[in-house]
């Protein structure tokens, strides 16, 4: 079997290492480490994600809407659309603010497609 290596590749041969162990020039005199800073950062703010009952939309669509775009289950999506429907708003999730925007969006575009008067609001948890 014939083997292929840098002996016989003269390319291999100039092609300097991938990752040289010291920086050109530097003997390693003189060189200066940044220092790492303490930094406290803090967890990203939450928002929860409600949506508000109305005499319109139909309830199988609030069930809908809870299981693709919160993804509840069956069970769990009824119970939050009963809420709605007697408290007059319910929690379908919470959410970093990005996050909870988007799922606002989707489901009022969801309900505009629909036909639907249903409303979506977000705010801090």
């Amino acid at each position: 079997m014939y083997r292929w290596n840098s002996i016989h590749c003269p390319i291999a041969q100039s092609v300097p290492p991938a990752f040289p162990t010291q920086p050109p020039g530097d003997a390693g005199e003189g060189a200066v480490l940044a220092e790492r800073q303490a930094q406290r950062t803090e967890p990203p703010r939450l928002f929860q994600v409600l949506m508000l009952n109305d005499d319109f939309t139909p309830m199988e669509f609030v069930v809908m809407v809870l299981q693709e775009y919160f993804r509840h289950d069956l069970d769990s999506a009824t119970l939050i659309m009963l809420k709605i429907h007697h408290e007059g708003r319910g929690v379908c999730g919470v959410f970093s603010k990005d996050v909870a925007a988007t799922k606002v969006e989707l489901v009022s575009q969801a309900a505009r497609r629909a036909g639907h008067p249903l409303q979506c609001i977000m705010e801090p948890a």
